[in-house]
């Protein structure tokens, strides 16, 4: 089968005949995008931008013919002035005065239209930026009841889901107004250290959240197993060594079918979804044994974590290789706490050991991020970084050190062997998911933990996949950050993932 892979890149480039067919779909898609958009903001405050319109308009109007009222008065005067002096010289009547002033005491034709045209543009304008002004201040207000900011008298866009093994999973659903069920659901699944604030981090234009909103989707917020929205449980407190006693392989087993059912069931559609970093890795792993495809309509994967042997995190790279995480868990240490004072010591002692300059912990860790401001950064930190188990720490250096992507391993035969019924983990097998399935995937040049090499080998597992089906995004100047805090995401990669959404 002929792969035909279309790449968008940050800067322009040539375009195949092949490619012209589904680039001008794809711009009627666009321009689909923005009608619908405006629409959609318009009927959802159709009452603000109504009355604002109205009063702005009668108010632009009452200003505009109070002051021709004004005009007209300051030349009757005058008229009167110049009327009383000639016909004290001249002897000349009032209708004759008129005709050689000629001051025309009505409103011409091309006047009247000026005005009113005037009227309706100016009243029309402050109108829209009313609504939008409206739109964005309630906007805001949902945002501040998902981060807790607020705390809302009434929510019913709550949703919980108890996964098999009994962990108790909050969910948020945000969507604009309209019924819900003609409104295509979206799934967004966070990565590590981070829960569902992350994607309502940025202004409410700029949301990843509120845009799918605005596009008439229906959205929904996964929080993984130990986040703060997360952390209860049927029988285990959140304390206890049991309940930190998992890895990303539970949440490929338990959290995500979960969500993906109980999003399904009340909705009745297929899902879209999007994953960003290890959102990225618990999805691949899933579709690879052909778990959730029945659910899932198309799927995009930012910052695609599938392999990381050759991540260029600093950072993470020599946590990884001095088996930081499996000493924390010799110590006790279950849940792996960035703000704890545990993890700390061991991380400045890391630093101190090794020479990495950890003045800037992001940028350590993810790369340097491009578009992520100091503001949005230090809204993160006032949210994140969550807790996640120490055990996922070592699942995720093995995968570093070894260069594979396989289930937990137990380093010892006969542990792997009581769980898996062999010596050695099975492997994730990323050439099995289907061929047929919808992704977009976008990665940056300067990512440190999505490296482009490891990308380039999750994409030769994919080689055979359908051309029409495959949209693979590259930005040489993106970080691993950017695409969830990043100000221009919404115009670099926000934008075509919903035009992609739209063409499945």
């Amino acid at each position: 089968m002929q792969r035909l892979r279309r790449s968008i890149t940050g800067g322009g480039g040539s375009v195949s005949p092949a490619n012209l067919k589904r680039l001008s779909r794809n711009s009627w898609a666009a321009i689909q995008d923005t009608f619908f958009s405006t629409k959609d903001t318009f009927e959802r405050h159709r009452v603000i931008f109504t009355v604002g319109t109205s009063i702005a308009s009668v108010a632009t109007a009452w200003i505009g013919y109070s002051l021709r009222h004004l005009h007209d008065s300051r030349v009757d005067q005058r008229l009167q002035s110049i009327e009383d002096a000639m016909k004290n010289n001249n002897n000349l009547h009032h209708s004759e005065i008129k005709d050689i002033v000629g001051t025309g005491g009505g409103c011409s034709l091309p006047t009247c239209v000026a005005t009113a045209g005037t009227t309706l543009i100016v009243g029309y304008g402050v109108g829209w930026r009313g609504g939008i002004w409206y739109a964005t201040k309630k906007f805001r207000r949902e945002q501040m009841k998902v981060l807790g900011q607020i705390k809302p008298r009434r929510w019913q866009l709550l949703g919980k889901v108890t996964t098999p093994d009994g962990y108790i999973l909050n969910l948020q659903r945000i969507s604009s107004r309209g019924p819900l069920g003609k409104k295509p659901p979206v799934l967004l699944q966070h990565g590590l250290f981070m829960d569902g604030v992350t994607w309502l981090l940025l202004p409410p234009r700029q949301s990843l959240v509120f845009l799918l909103a605005d596009h008439g989707f229906d959205v929904w917020l996964a929080n993984t197993r130990g986040t703060k929205y997360s952390l209860r449980h049927t029988w285990l407190p959140s304390n206890s060594p049991d309940y930190w006693n998992w890895s990303w392989d539970e949440l490929v087993a338990y959290d995500l079918p979960a969500t993906f059912q109980y999003v399904h069931d009340q909705t009745g559609q297929k899902l879209h979804y999007i994953g960003h970093s290890q959102g990225t890795l618990i999805a691949l792993a899933s579709f690879s044994k052909d778990q959730l495809l029945d659910k899932l309509r198309s799927a995009a994967l930012l910052s695609p974590i599938a392999y990381v042997g050759q991540l260029t995190s600093p950072l993470a790279k020599n946590a990884a290789e001095n088996f930081i995480a499996e000493s924390l868990y010799k110590l006790g240490i279950f849940e792996f706490n960035l703000r704890g004072g545990d993890v700390i010591k061991f991380l400045k002692d890391l630093c101190n050991n090794t020479g990495i300059d950890c003045t800037n912990m992001l940028t350590s860790f993810t790369g340097p991020n491009c578009c992520v401001s100091p503001s949005i950064v230090n809204n993160f930190l006032d949210h994140e970084p969550q807790s996640t188990a120490t055990k996922n720490m070592i699942h995720l250096s093995q995968m570093i050190r070894e260069g594979t992507t396989a289930m937990f391993d137990y380093e010892n035969r006969e542990e792997n062997t009581k769980h898996y019924g062999q010596p050695t983990p099975p492997v994730y097998d990323m050439t099995r998911l289907p061929n047929d399935l919808p992704l977009f995937i976008s990665y940056g040049g300067a990512d440190a933990l999505s490296d482009v090499k490891d990308v380039q080998h999750l994409l030769e597992s994919l080689e055979d996949h359908d051309g029409d089906k495959l949209v693979v995004q590259y930005r040489n100047d993106y970080a691993h950050a950017d695409y969830v805090m990043g100000e221009n995401a919404k115009r670099d990669i926000y934008e075509p993932l919903i035009s992609f959404f739209r063409l499945q």
